[in-house]
């Protein structure tokens, strides 16, 4: 890692900042980009190494587009891990449901406008949680449907899988020295966030960090699926995840998708979708 620089979102907790430790701990130099500056910088002199903090907010499409002017230079690897499970429906600044904005709308926007600058792995954090769902293109913002946060959050990783698909695709058929992959941390209690601040979700909660914290992964065991995209010969494209029952504890593996994130037609409507909403393409 010594010598590379990489940029990680969502590196103040979870697997983006087991993520991130390990990175600068192994030499790289790490940006760590975060909506708390505060807890960054405290998050930076715990790990020590070769770090920097730059404010981004994924949530917000004004954020991002800023984000490429607050640090100079280029990048080796950028690792899109933040992601939330919302605790009730909302609506980003731009007006996209908050799940799907802050997982995968503003990654796709921050990895269009970063291109240029990143030479070579773009490493997106799905999730097996996308076997569970089907993209709703008639109401992607759920605005008609129902809405509940675990439905949300799978379809939100279902369209970063079909989003990595596309990409994959598109930097293939471009002949880009510039690679892509995809990963599943596993079952990690750290990564889920509070769903609601009723005592019964608060409750559920606190029961699904229980049984996570006996068969899932913790943090570090979450963030090797991402570090052996980066140390491994693996081909592009790959779906890396959890070698263990269910995908929920275990080490890294080169895994299988659910069919429904092999679709292309489906990845390529999503992919013109994402460039509307988000005013960005990827400049090839």
């Amino acid at each position: 890692m010594s010598g590379k620089r990489i940029i990680v979102t969502g590196a103040t907790n979870g697997v983006g900042l087991a993520t991130a430790t390990a990175l600068a701990r192994a030499g790289a130099q790490v940006i760590l980009a975060v909506r708390n500056l505060e807890l960054g910088a405290q998050r930076a002199a715990e790990m020590g190494g070769d770090t920097s903090v730059v404010r981004l907010d994924l949530a917000d499409q004004g954020s991002v587009r800023a984000f490429p002017s607050l640090f100079d230079g280029d990048a080796d690897v950028l690792i899109n891990n933040a992601g939330l499970v919302s605790q009730r429906r909302g609506e980003t600044i731009d007006g996209f449901e908050m799940t799907l904005g802050t997982n995968f709308l503003g990654p796709f926007a921050l990895t269009n406008l970063l291109f240029d600058r990143v030479h070579s792995k773009i490493i997106n954090v799905g999730s097996d949680a996308h076997k569970m769902s089907s993209m709703a293109f008639d109401d992607p913002h759920l605005r008609s449907r129902k809405w509940s946060p675990f439905p949300a959050y799978a379809r939100s990783k279902l369209a970063v899988m079909l989003w990595g698909l596309e990409l994959d695709r598109r930097l293939r058929a471009a002949r880009s020295p510039v690679t892509t992959y995809l990963t599943h941390p596993g079952f990690v209690a750290s990564n889920l966030a509070k769903v609601s601040e009723t005592p019964i979700m608060s409750a559920f909660h606190s029961v699904v960090n229980s049984v996570a914290n006996q068969i899932g992964n913790d943090i570090d065991a979450g963030a090797a699926p991402t570090l052996y995209c980066i140390t491994e010969p693996i081909p592009p494209g790959s779906y890396v995840g959890i070698d263990g029952r269910l995908g929920y504890k275990g080490g890294p593996t080169l895994s299988g998708r659910a069919s429904v994130a092999c679709d292309y037609e489906a990845a390529g409507r999503l992919w013109e979708f994402a460039e509307r909403e988000t005013g960005t393409t990827l400049g090839m």
